[in-house]
């Protein structure tokens, strides 16, 4: 059995890793260092820490005006309240002036569970994807979390990584981390499936269970949606018979308008979508709203067969 891991747990351990060696690295919580685990920073840094209060939207203005002053700054609250409440700040503060703040939001997606419609951030990756400069990483698992942090930590500018709330399986062979370069984690000639986050395990599952029935599925990691690694999408266009994209947010802006404006304008081929479509989240345990919202890897294998 892979090995189960909060991805926020990662992200509290390689901020104090970060900061040992960086004494510029600062963190900006609001009121929620326990549950993004920036709490685990504070303990070692106490003065290079800050809490906000439930004040999402003078966060994100204070963490841009010490960016100003030479500063790395991580800033952290659940998705919903830092891609959604404090947008404007994210936008005219942060990223138009392209400041080196890195937002770590957590408790992403419908599998948040119990905590219902209100905190599940179905809509986050396409507020933070219309705003130039700012770019994106949804890591698949625990390991990758922590390259995604010191990737944001060792590249100048803006940032916005998205974590989730449950512990995640750890994903395998995955290779060495490089931003912007997608990981083919399975290769396939009949069909591709590419996704991000926790549907990653999804997809590798749903591939395994294709091959049985004979059909071989190539699996892409796209960890990083911007920048978003066109090439590999091409080649899996050019090599199978069509793509499917599977993602825990809304088909609209997320990886599936990625990948799909990748395809209109380079490669054509047949595509399909597995996400949010049209509706809010709603309360339940995380297994149960996968299997509501079509988002398991029995879900991906029939719409890869429907394709091949």
């Amino acid at each position: 059995m892979p090995e189960m891991l909060y991805q926020r747990d990662i992200y509290g351990k390689t901020l104090v890793e970060l900061a040992k060696a960086n004494k510029d690295i600062v963190v900006l919580d609001a009121d929620l260092s326990s549950s993004t685990r920036t709490g685990i920073f504070a303990k070692e840094f106490p003065e290079m820490f800050f809490n906000f209060g439930v004040a999402e939207q003078n966060m994100m203005a204070s963490a841009a005006g010490l960016a100003t002053c030479g500063k790395t700054v991580f800033v952290s609250t659940f998705a919903i309240f830092a891609a959604g409440r404090a947008w404007d700040q994210v936008r005219n503060s942060i990223s138009y002036n392209n400041l080196d703040v890195k937002i770590v939001a957590t408790h992403a997606g419908i599998t948040v569970g119990p905590d219902g419609a209100s905190h599940q951030a179905l809509e986050d990756i396409a507020l933070m994807h219309v705003i130039p400069n700012m770019n994106i990483i949804v890591p698949c698992d625990g390991p990758q979390t922590g390259d995604a942090v010191r990737a944001a930590a060792n590249n100048k500018g803006p940032f916005y990584i998205r974590l989730g709330r449950p512990k995640v399986p750890t994903i395998e062979n995955k290779g060495e981390f490089k931003f912007g370069k997608a990981e083919v984690l399975r290769d396939g000639k009949d069909v591709t499936i590419i996704v991000c986050g926790i549907m990653v395990n999804e997809g590798l599952i749903a591939a395994a269970s294709l091959q049985a029935k004979g059909i071989s599925a190539r699996v892409i990691n796209m960890h990083s949606l911007r920048p978003l690694d066109e090439e590999v999408i091409v080649r899996a266009a050019n090599q199978t018979k069509g793509i499917i994209v599977c993602e825990e947010h809304s088909v609209i802006g997320g990886l599936a308008s990625c990948v799909a404006g990748v395809l209109g304008q380079r490669c054509p081929v047949k595509m399909a979508s597995l996400g949010i479509r049209n509706r809010y989240g709603q309360s339940g345990e995380p297994a149960e709203l996968l299997k509501e919202y079509n988002l398991t890897s029995q879900d991906i294998e029939k719409t890869a067969i429907s394709i091949v």
